[in-house]
């Protein structure tokens, strides 16, 4: 198996729903995610994906997030939380959905993992 790992950076505020304590008010972080994939077969060039493609891939996702107050933004503005976890599963679904249609199915996100701090992180991987 051969696994590749980019990360990407945004800054944005949030606050947590049903929840007591200083994170429920508004807050910003300055994140961190990494979004690592992994497939048996490489292309042609030697690579299971070039970087510079995944990093397309998520460049949209990280605009749409930077400097914005993500419970603003779809799917956080309702009742879904924009925690760490809900974050990290957002970022590996929407890649995951992409890869699929672009490698056809020869790469496969493997787990995505958020920092909401420098000593902080969530993970999310099926």
């Amino acid at each position: 198996m051969f696994e590749v790992t980019v990360q990407a950076g945004f800054s944005s505020g949030h606050y947590l729903r049903n929840y007591q304590g200083k994170c429920e008010n508004p807050h910003g972080h300055n994140y961190k995610v990494f979004v690592t994939l992994v497939g048996e077969q490489l292309d042609e060039a030697g690579l299971l994906l070039d970087f510079k493609l995944l990093k397309q891939v998520m460049r949209p996702l990280v605009d749409r997030l930077d400097h914005q107050m993500i419970n603003d933004l779809p799917p956080f503005d309702a009742e879904l939380n924009p925690s760490a976890e809900n974050l990290a599963r957002y970022f590996f679904e929407q890649t995951a959905d992409q890869l699929q249609k672009m490698t056809e199915g020869r790469v496969r996100v493997k787990d995505c993992t958020l920092y909401e701090t420098d000593t902080s992180f969530a993970r999310y991987y099926l």
